[in-house]
């Protein structure tokens, strides 16, 4: 890149760099800025030379951190140019200023295809490094075919064979159907016999991203593989450029193992063999020496085998010497070496019969829980953690209480949740396990969970053996001047049960013991005042004979604390006062506490946990974990593919293709609940109709009160309903009352394609933390963000869309310290729309995020959504929830800007287009009340307040409308949309894709829109809006939409009205009507394609069945 022949390059870089602070370099930037503006406007003028030296300057402002928004034009014109100087920097600039989903790159595609398949080296090593920089699906698609070509070609240098492996690779990251397995497992063997180690190193990186998606089919190159490693091994044929510090293509060596991690076993005893004697040479020959450079590329060599050799489960001989070395790894100076011997021989613990001899090496591990590095000691108390059991836990967990006291807070919380749960596992005797959980409290009290106490008084209460050997513990600790508050909350409680049991000890009597308590009372929180104040009960009955004076302590304790401002401190202390004065009863009420029943620990969950975030697996284990679902668990649980859930009387509205049968319940909570009618499928697959009716938005009116989900748990159809319209359930348009009068039918075939769900009362029990209706109207906006979170699971979204093609990934993270059991989600997709959801796995473990991928293509126009059920298991409680996901209208839209050169012929086009203004809606009240217009077509709507004299369809769409030229196939004024500022309305449409464009309407108070609608039935239609604005009232515009689809038009037209107009959400609802005992359903009628929906599911219609 030899630029010093460009002088105003070098003047200016050198202005640049003289620049005395960033105010004068950003002035002197923008001076260039415009300046390169100026001459790219007269491009005709410009030399392939000055060119060529303004886009190197655009790159280096680009570099200094600037926006750089124009003269990409220019810059890919140059990939066109026929010189190598051009081509060069078009290529190099292209790759620095352009990502994947620019369009420009659209222009260079053919391009780009033809430097690939020609004759010149240079130019094609040019255009695989650009590809394989950039990557996209686009370029996947167009040139996969000719890179593989290039890749395979023996005539070929190759340079440029290196460059076409890593551009694959790049292109098969992107889109992985771009290598078709069935013909790559041979070509793959051969390019593996591959001499030359610069390409049979970037042929290896592709292997190993091949083989990491499907093993089974590449099973042709595992015994190449071995060979390749004996060949570097032996160092046989190595040329003096790949030998890096002595060391045989290290790089190489690494991907090699990386990629036989993949294979579950090897088969064939040859192959074994001689792998086993590579690795054999690996361990042996790698040591500690001085240079820095040598050590970094050797242990990465060494360390990989160590995790090859777990996976073949090699011989115990040669586990031994894995931990023998990694014995003397862990006793260097050097810190890099000490923590990578730590942490590999805490993934030996995965392998059985080695963890009495990693046990060899205790007392080191233990000198690196001494470390100064805080990294190392965490990875010692990880190894310490994992090699305990019968037989150490009583060494280690003392090191652990003596490392406490000098712990930085840092570590202290993971420090003793770690001791407290080896000393509950592995104690070899309960009052040994007594004195450890009171040393921790007592030494790290504010690090020390609930959890961890009420082990200890759960043990204690189930043996009785141990009772006075506590309550005799806790008395001592009292006796220290300075004793955290959690000490005070177990002492007083086993003083309180267990106390009575050292009476005859010195310093034990009760008023002793009450003294010593009542002590600490003023300096304590309200929790702990509650457990005092029990303490105090319990000893008064436990004084026999009874004594006046500490009677009356305790009770005047009681009278003070009867007013309170705590309830719960109140409630106890006039409830203790009472049953003071009744003598016996006292002691019938607060009896000895009755032993526990046997329940898992919850300190041994977190185990799981710690063993979850500590005892880090190989890499081989960690991938097959992945293997077994095409969603991503970062965690220790092997995931299963997850199956659709039963439904629960699924009720699909607005899905006419979509058939749904009851299946039996999932749950054996309800089986005694009543269960709610079910329905009868109707003829033809046509959805089933809920047997209930609403008046309003939000609020259901049914004869009886309808009772909480915590008071009971039979299910009527008004409970179903008002499920459905919970913050749970997907939020639609209910089907509103009509009545003959009204001209109007309510008929099954009113039904559309929004698809709701009912829910059983169980999935209520879990509420959700933030508005699920709020998130999804954002993510309909936007590309990624929450879509739901309740306080055991966060599910995120991100998406990314290209034409009529969507892939969306839904992030499933476990927020809880105890995994998500039956996790299930099933998509029930609208008519319009093809997905397919990868399998989810059956758990989530603690602390993890899974990955799920969705697929989508939008096949026609269509307002309807999608609904994720999605379903888990959390403890005894299962948590459903029906989830509307963001794949809206708007997703399929793509700005476009259009001059008015192009627009006008466009609009007058689309306005004497084929298709006829057609009347599809129509609905008479009385006056007063809504009445609404809706013409598909050209997509303009009415609706007035009263009932008005409507022209006909041919008539409105015969006069002129607009100003500039504008016409307008047919007109009508919105009348309750949100007000907003014409500034606001442009952002409005910029949100939804559309791309405002000023000057083509004279009239300031209008706003001219443009778009590109994709789809597989009509690929890329073209659709135009207008809005004209009253700035004296903006509740009310007038709405033209245009495409040259029928159906395009009316749904474009209503989803965008659906967002103009500002439906109430909350009103006083009427008073309830008498039910009216319900008639059959008429037959469902066929309708056309050109048939307007019904009118229920229009936000207009909403807005007068309100009014």
């Amino acid at each position: 890149m030899a630029l010093s022949g460009m002088r105003g390059l070098s003047v200016f870089i050198s202005d640049i760099r003289n620049c005395h602070n960033k105010e004068q370099e950003r002035l002197r930037v923008d001076k260039e800025l415009g300046n390169i503006r100026t001459r790219f406007k007269n491009e005709k003028g410009l030399s392939p030379y000055e060119k060529k030296k303004y886009v190197w300057k655009m790159l280096y402002i680009y570099m200094l951190g600037y926006d750089v928004d124009f003269g990409h034009m220019e810059t890919v014109s140059l990939i066109s140019a026929p010189k190598y100087p051009e081509k060069q920097v078009g290529y190099i600039v292209t790759s620095c200023l352009l990502n994947e989903n620019n369009d420009f790159l659209r222009m260079v595609i053919n391009t780009v295809r033809n430097d690939i398949i020609g004759r010149n080296e240079t130019f094609q090593c040019l255009a695989l490094t650009m590809v394989g920089n950039i990557g996209g699906k686009e370029f996947s698609e167009s040139l996969a075919p000719d890179v593989q070509k290039l890749l395979i070609s023996s005539s070929c240098r190759p340079v440029v064979r290196k460059k076409a492996a890593l551009c694959l690779l790049r292109l098969y990251r992107k889109n992985p159907d771009v290598v078709n397995i069935d013909g790559w497992a041979d070509r793959m063997a051969q390019l593996l016999d591959e001499r030359d180690l610069g390409v049979l190193t970037s042929v290896m990186s592709l292997f190993v991203s091949l083989v990491s998606n499907n093993a089974e089919a590449y099973w042709n190159c595992l015994p190449k593989c071995v060979r390749i490693l004996e060949r570097l091994a032996r160092n046989q044929d190595i040329p003096q450029e790949y030998t890096y510090y002595g060391i045989p293509s290290p790089w190489l060596q690494v991907k090699t193992m990386r990629a036989l991690q993949y294979f579950p076993t090897i088969e064939d005893p040859n192959a074994r063999r001689a792998l086993f004697e590579v690795l054999q040479r690996i361990l042996m020959g790698t040591d500690v020496v001085k240079n820095v450079n040598k050590n970094n590329a050797s242990h990465a060599v060494l360390f990989e085998a160590l995790a090859l050799v777990m996976h073949l489960d090699a011989e115990k001989e040669m586990m031994s010497q894995c931990v023998a070395l990694l014995g003397k790894f862990i006793a260097v100076r050097e810190p890099n070496i000490r923590y990578l011997g730590l942490e590999n021989m805490t993934r030996m613990l995965l392998v059985t019969d080695v963890q009495d001899i990693i046990k060899r090496h205790q007392a080191q591990i233990i000198t690196s829980l001494k470390d100064p590095d805080i990294s190392i000691r965490r990875r010692a108390l990880d190894l310490l953690y994992g090699m305990c059991d019968v037989t150490n836990a009583k060494e280690i967990v003392e090191e652990l209480l003596q490392y406490l006291n000098t712990a930085e807070f840092a570590m202290r919380e993971e420090l003793s949740l770690k001791a407290a749960i080896l000393a509950e596992k592995f104690a070899p005797d309960l009052s040994w396990y007594v004195d450890v959980i009171l040393q921790l409290i007592d030494k790290a009290g504010d690090f020390v969970s609930d959890d961890i106490w009420y082990r200890v008084v759960q043990f204690v209460t189930n043996n009785e053996d141990l009772q006075p050997y506590a309550a005799a513990k806790a008395r001592e600790y009292l006796d220290k001047p300075a004793l955290h508050e959690t000490m005070v909350k177990v002492s007083a409680y086993l003083l309180g049960e267990y106390g009575h049991l050292l009476a005859r000890r010195p310093g034990c009597s009760p008023k002793e013991l009450f003294a010593i308590i009542n002590d600490k009372l003023p300096t304590v929180s309200t929790s702990t005042v509650a457990i005092l104040l029990s303490t105090y009960a319990k000893i008064l009955m436990h004084t026999q004979p009874p004594d006046v004076g500490l009677q009356q302590q305790i009770l005047t304790i009681f009278k003070k604390y009867e007013s309170y401002i705590d309830v719960e401190i109140q409630q106890r202390a006039v409830e203790y006062f009472e049953l003071s004065r009744k003598g016996s009863a006292l002691a019938d009420v607060l009896a000895e506490m009755p032993k526990f029943p046997e329940r898992e620990s919850a300190l041994l969950k977190k185990a799981e946990d710690a063993e979850v975030d500590t005892a880090e697996q190989s890499a081989i284990k960690l991938r097959s974990q992945q293997q077994n679902s095409s969603a991503l668990v970062v965690a220790d649980h092997p995931p299963a593919n997850g199956s659709a859930p039963a439904a629960n009387h699924l009720t699909l509205v607005k899905m006419p293709s979509q058939t749904i049968s009851d299946t039996q319940e999932s749950s054996a909570t309800y089986e005694e609940a009543p269960k709610p009618p079910m329905e009868t499928p109707r003829e033809n697959g046509s959805p089933l109709e809920v047997e209930t009716r609403a008046t309003d938005i939000t609020e259901v009116n049914i004869e009886n009160k309808v009772e909480p989900p915590s008071t009971s748990h039979s299910a009527s159809p008004a409970d179903l309903l008002a499920d459905l319209l919970g913050p749970l359930a997907i939020e639609g348009p209910p089907p509103v009352e009509q009545h003959p009068a009204q001209g109007l039918e309510a008929t099954q075939s009113s039904v559309g394609d929004l698809a709701l769900a009912t829910l059983e009362d169980q999935s209520t029990s879990v509420q959700p933390i933030v508005n699920v209706e709020e998130k999804f109207h954002i993510l309909c906006t936007k590309d990624s963000g929450v879509l739901y979170e309740d306080p055991h699971i966060q599910i995120g979204l991100k998406a990314e869309w290209r034409a009529h093609h969507g892939r969306l990934v839904l992030f499933l993270g476990n927020k809880n310290t105890s995994p998500l059991m039956s996790v299930r989600a099933l998509i029930l997709p609208p008519n319009h729309l093809k997905m397919e959801l990868s399998s989810v796995p059956d758990t989530i473990p603690p602390r993890a995020q899974v990955q799920v991928p969705l697929e989508v293509a939008n096949l026609r126009a269509s307002r309807d959504v999608a609904v994720l059920d999605f379903s888990y298991t959390f403890g005894t409680a299962l948590v459903d929830v029906k989830l509307r996901l963001p794949i809206v209208l708007n997703k399929f839209l793509q700005p476009i800007t259009l001059s008015p050169e192009e627009f006008f012929p466009q609009w007058k086009a689309l306005t004497v287009h084929s298709l006829k203004v057609q009347e599809v809606g129509f609905l008479a009240l009385e006056a007063g009340e809504a009445t609404i217009f809706s013409f598909s077509g050209f997509g303009s709507f009415l609706i007035a307040e009263k009932p008005k004299k409507v022209a006909s369809p041919a008539s409105r769409a015969e006069k002129p409308g607009g100003e500039a030229g504008l016409r307008s196939p047919a007109k009508g004024t919105v009348k309750g949309v949100k007000p907003m500022p014409l500034a606001e309305m442009a952002n409005f449409l910029v949100s939804l894709h559309l791309a405002v464009t000023p000057g083509l309407d004279n009239n300031p108070n209008n706003l001219v829109a443009c778009t590109t609608f994709f789809s597989e039935a009509t690929r890329a239609m073209l659709c135009l809006i207008r809005v004209e604005t009253d700035p004296q009232d903006r509740t009310q515009l007038r709405l033209t939409v245009a495409s040259g689809e029928q159906n395009l038009t009316f749904e474009l037209k209503e989803f965008i009205k659906e967002h103009l107009i500002d439906i109430p959400r909350t009103r006083v609802a009427p008073p309830a009507a008498p039910v009216q005992p319900q008639l059959p359903a008429a037959p469902v009628q066929p309708q056309s394609p050109a048939a307007a929906p019904a009118t229920y599911n229009d936000p207009g219609a909403m807005l007068a069945g309100l009014l």
